[in-house]
């Protein structure tokens, strides 16, 4: 009988190919459907961003409106193509949602072997923040995303002996349009102070070819020289790269505790959008271990980069407490380690048996299961039955898409948002009463006209004030009457 080696059979040759292609299915099948089965409705940051993007012209953008465009650009264009749905305002977050994940597996695939980088990315993309970064309609996501795209060209650059000038261009490029997204000024900064004071980067960097170095400086400063005329012109811009309209520096030790709020805690608070908690307890564990084992060789530079980028999420976090979600980028480097360490020291007490090698499987299995399964079921569920959370998010346009066709619709409140509506249906927007055979108000008419008479009204089947629109039917008051 042929003895078998395991080396040579398909499925462990090709593990990892095959590991990470079930991943990235799994993966672009749960973000392509995640508008439709986790949060119900929109959030009021959704509506303003969607009006902002939709609203964006030729005048705004050369008149130095350039705080998120290129967000606020695929925004647009997903709501011209599609008309005023959910999944449009969602459509542009799950897009990015997919590239950032395939972007934080090719990073951790960079810095770790393949078995480790496979494990933390599993972990990571389907972590509960993660999930709801790739399905909330709002540039909050180029938070995560900017800094992940640079972090991978940046590995690309450095861990190649002649790295090739198209990933520097491609870096500079990136910078360029970072740095008109909220917070990425700082981050800029920092990774220009990170690469002088790393001698490792600093030896890359004394080894790049001189013509493309030149041409990464030149596109990087004419970027700040543009962010610069922009903020002359419009002082108001440097508030929302650099802080948050409405932030003052009293706020700052309070935003930070209000932000690590969901992180520590397991109850939601009102004012949060945010899952408590918003990490595992294992995860955070396995993060944990993975931080306390990088002390060894903190200078190297992937190890030190994890624990700096803390820091910088903690400064972030102090201008506007929804910046915590930048953790995700940290901490899936740290839990990367954590697994690293982990599985070393598991090899280690059996250097020379395969037959203990192949029994971790088991048990590796069995606590990653309760350690994703838990939480997809956590944001699923939670976004759309926890009382406090699901309080921050309105289902009135999709009640409205689904029960008006060719109804004048009076809307009170956020009525340029509402007015898109006009675009790709056959509703009519207004924001006063009108002589209409029917009339849908989204709420109740307070001073309604002795000429209109209640005929219907539409209710919500997810919330406990449930009656969200209410239909008039306008019948001619006769004389003497």
């Amino acid at each position: 009988m042929k003895k078998i080696i395991i080396s040579k059979l398909f499925l462990y040759r090709y593990r990892f190919v095959i590991g990470y292609a079930v991943l990235g299915l799994a993966f672009a099948i749960l973000l392509i459907t995640l508008p439709g089965f986790a949060q119900n409705g929109l959030s009021e940051a959704e509506i303003n961003s969607a009006t902002n993007s939709y609203y964006l012209g030729k005048n705004g953008i050369l008149n130095g409106d350039l705080v998120d465009l290129p967000y606020r650009l695929l925004q647009k264009v997903s709501i011209i193509l599609f008309g005023l749905t959910p999944y449009a305002i969602k459509l542009p977050s799950v897009i990015i949602g997919l590239l950032l994940g395939f972007l934080l597996i090719l990073l951790l695939n960079r810095w770790f072997k393949s078995n480790v980088s496979l494990l933390a990315s599993c972990l990571m993309v389907l972590s509960t923040p993660f999930l709801y970064l790739a399905g909330s309609g709002t540039p909050l996501i180029m938070l995560v995303f900017w800094p992940t795209l640079l972090l991978w060209l940046g590995s690309k650059i450095q861990g190649e002996k002649r790295p090739r000038p198209a990933y520097c261009f491609l870096f500079a490029i990136a910078m360029l349009l970072s740095i008109f997204a909220p917070y990425m000024i700082y981050f800029a900064v920092f990774c220009v102070i990170f690469v002088l004071l790393q001698p490792h980067l600093r030896f890359v960097l004394k080894g790049l070819p001189k013509l493309p170095l030149s041409l990464v400086g030149i596109i990087v400063l004419a970027g700040f020289v543009i962010l610069g005329i922009n903020i002359v012109n419009h002082p108001e811009t440097i508030m929302e790269l650099l802080f948050s309209k409405d932030f003052q520096m009293g706020q700052f030790f309070g935003n930070i505790a209000a932000g690590l709020a969901p992180v520590f805690s397991w109850h939601n608070s009102l004012e949060s959008v945010f899952l408590s908690p918003l990490i595992s307890l294992p995860t955070f564990a396995l993060a944990l271990i993975g931080l306390f084992s990088t002390t060894k060789g903190f200078f190297a530079s992937r190890n030190s980069i994890a624990s700096i980028l803390i820091v910088f999420c903690l400064i972030i976090t102090g201008f506007n407490p929804q910046a915590v979600v930048f953790f995700i980028l940290p901490f899936s480097i740290l839990v990367a380690h954590g697994l690293k360490y982990l599985l070393e020291k598991w090899y280690g007490l059996f250097p020379q048996n395969p037959y203990a090698r192949v029994s971790a499987a088991l048990p590796l299995t069995i606590l990653f299961g309760f350690m994703i399964i838990p939480g997809l079921l956590q944001y699923i569920y939670g976004y759309r039955y926890n009382p406090n959370i699901a309080t921050e998010f309105s289902d009135k346009l999709a009640v409205v898409c689904e029960n008006l066709t060719d109804e004048y619709l009076l809307v009170n409140e956020n009525y340029d948002f509402y007015k898109i509506l006009e675009a790709k249906s056959d509703i009519k927007v207004v924001n006063e009463i009108e002589k209409v055979d029917k009339l849908a108000v989204l709420g109740q008419l307070d001073d309604k006209p002795e000429e209109y008479g209640l005929a219907q009204i539409i209710t919500s089947p997810m919330r406990d004030n449930s009656d969200i629109i209410y239909l008039y039917t306008y019948t001619e008051k006769v004389e003497g009457e």
